[in-house]
This record gives structure tokens, C-alpha cells and sequence, in this order.
């Protein structure tokens, strides 16, 4: 029988999985060729882009904004806790992914998120609309303003900077 940890060894063997900058382990599996203008001054990008996502036990997905709206998919393991946090810096949410609760949630453009685990692995699907491009993502860690409310709201959430 299979465990857990062997799993999602497998499934980062199987999908090409990377290691991911903000942690785990990612692929890019589908980039719109249709372009699109976002109306926010970035150029142009490409319409929509998905990525498989893992994150194994102990592994985040670290503090970081993109410019556009992503959707998370669990799509196996779990649950996985989304820490959430708008723009404004007023408040820090966690939603959980799985374990009875709906296995997506769509981060709107521009809010702070996190991940983890809440199990021994959680793989996702993650699509970014306008597509992601590394010129429109910001770590947290790399904010001050973003790391002194984090430790105003929820301090216990500085340990995924």
C-alpha cells in the first residue's frame, strides 16, 4: 500500500513538478496563445495560464500577490488552508480547501495569499486570468507595510513569510 509521502513523490515524478519559488513544487501545464490588453497599464498578456501546484507537509506557499485573479482547485490529498489578506491590509482570512468545506476559492487580483498543507500533501491547480507573468507577482517579505500587519492581525501567520 502506498503512503501519503510516497504519493506525492510520485506525483511530482509524474506531473515534472519544480521546485516553485514561493515553495513547493509547480509546473506550468497551459498558456493562452489569445492575448489580452489588462486595463490596469500592465502590457499585454496572455489571456489565461494554469499551473499544477504541490505542497508536501511542512512545505508553504509563501506570503505574495500577483496582479490578476487566481482560482485554486484541490485536486487530490488536502484539505489546504488559504491565508488571504486585501489590498487595504485590514484584516487576514483563512479558508480551508477540502475536509467538507468546497475544494476551490478565487483570490482576487492584487490580495496577499498563502498555503499550506493542512495534510500530508496537497496538490492544486492554480489559474491565473490574465495570464501570470513573474513581473506581476511580489513576495511579502520583501513589504513592510504587509509584514507589520501580519503581525497586527494574525501573528501566527509571519511564520509563511
Amino acid at each position: 500500500m502506498s503512503t501519503a509521502p510516497d504519493r506525492a513523490a510520485a506525483l511530482i515524478r509524474t506531473l515534472g513538478l519544480q521546485p516553485h519559488p514561493e515553495g513547493g513544487h509547480y509546473r506550468e501545464w497551459f498558456r493562452s496563445g489569445a492575448p489580452v490588453q489588462p486595463g490596469d497599464g500592465r502590457g499585454t498578456r496572455a489571456a489565461l495560464t494554469c499551473i499544477d501546484f504541490l505542497l508536501r507537509r511542512g512545505e508553504f506557499s509563501a506570503w505574495h500577490r500577483v496582479a490578476s485573479d487566481e482560482l485554486w482547485h484541490l485536486l487530490e490529498g488536502g484539505p489546504l488552508r488559504l491565508w488571504l489578506m486585501p489590498p487595504t491590509l485590514e484584516r487576514v482570512e483563512a479558508v480551508v480547501l477540502g475536509a467538507g468545506q468546497p475544494p476551490r476559492h478565487a483570490v482576487p487580483a492584487s490580495w496577499w495569499q498563502a498555503a499550506e498543507p493542512l495534510g500530508e500533501f496537497a496538490l492544486c491547480g492554480a489559474s491565473v486570468a490574465p495570464g501570470f507573468e513573474f513581473a506581476d507577482f511580489a513576495f511579502a517579505r520583501d513589504d513592510a507595510p504587509v509584514r507589520e500587519a501580519l503581525q497586527r492581525l494574525r501573528p501566527e501567520a509571519l511564520r509563511l513569510l
